[in-house]
């Protein structure tokens, strides 16, 4: 179905419930799969190990990021031009990774963000707000618009795998990071609809921890962002 050699990347924790499903439906697809179970303490990688797909256990939980950076490192030893990134809480419909083929086959863009802001009346009150309040700000520090930063549904380049690397950070806020990170190195973003799926699942955001946590990226960007424009004046 793609014709670049892609894995399909499931960050998970204490998602046993719901990875079954998950990966049902994302093993129907001629992809790599992998795994990476950040330190659950329910089935999690008891379920996932039942499945043909690669599997990383973290022994701790040390948070999104971490099993991003995990998964980064594997990707890129094991030669993969991309990798596709889904939660394990069945809020990605697997069926729509055409979607993300599509874009990547037409644009070749480093990182392809799955927006779900164009039909969200499923979402949350608070969770909209936050997420269009975040959106908003993380696209005036990148300088593009960004629709959907909270989406864990994207697609990243190796070029942009090999750049995330260098980075930090273990909570929610890499993945804002990235997204700003991408656009000043000049790397292609574009944006594809996904739906927007809110069942029974838990929500592993921490409201207050990772608050901060974007915050303190917001001051640290800006900070940044301004010692750009006086370095090119």
């Amino acid at each position: 179905m793609l014709e670049p050699k892609v894995c399909v990347v499931i960050p998970a924790y204490n998602e046993g419930r719901a990875i079954g499903r998950v990966l049902v439906a994302a093993t129907t697809f001629d992809l790599d799969i992998l795994v990476v179970d950040d330190g659950s303490t329910d089935d999690t990688a008891a379920v996932a190990s039942q499945f043909d797909v690669h599997l990383i256990v973290h022994k701790t939980n040390q948070g999104k990021g971490a099993a991003i950076r995990t998964a980064i490192a594997w990707v890129l030893e094991h030669g993969y031009e991309a990798a596709l990134f889904m939660d394990a809480d069945g809020q990605h419909a697997a069926e729509e990774i055409p979607r993300f083929a599509q874009c990547y086959a037409a644009t070749r863009a480093d990182l392809i963000l799955g927006t779900r802001m164009h039909a969200n009346q499923q979402m949350p009150l608070v969770r909209k707000v936050s997420n269009r309040f975040s959106s908003l700000l993380v696209s005036g520090l990148a300088g593009t618009r960004v629709t959907d930063s909270q989406s864990g549904f994207r697609m990243l380049s190796a070029q942009l795998l090999e750049q995330l690397q260098k980075m930090g950070g273990d909570g929610f806020d890499f993945e804002s990071e990235m997204i700003i990170d991408a656009v000043w190195n000049g790397l292609r973003f574009c944006e594809v609809p996904i739906s927007c799926i809110y069942a029974d699942e838990t929500s592993h955001y921490n409201p207050v921890k990772d608050s901060l946590q974007f915050f303190a990226l917001v001051a640290r960007k800006s900070l940044q962002k301004l010692r750009r424009r006086q370095g090119r004046s």
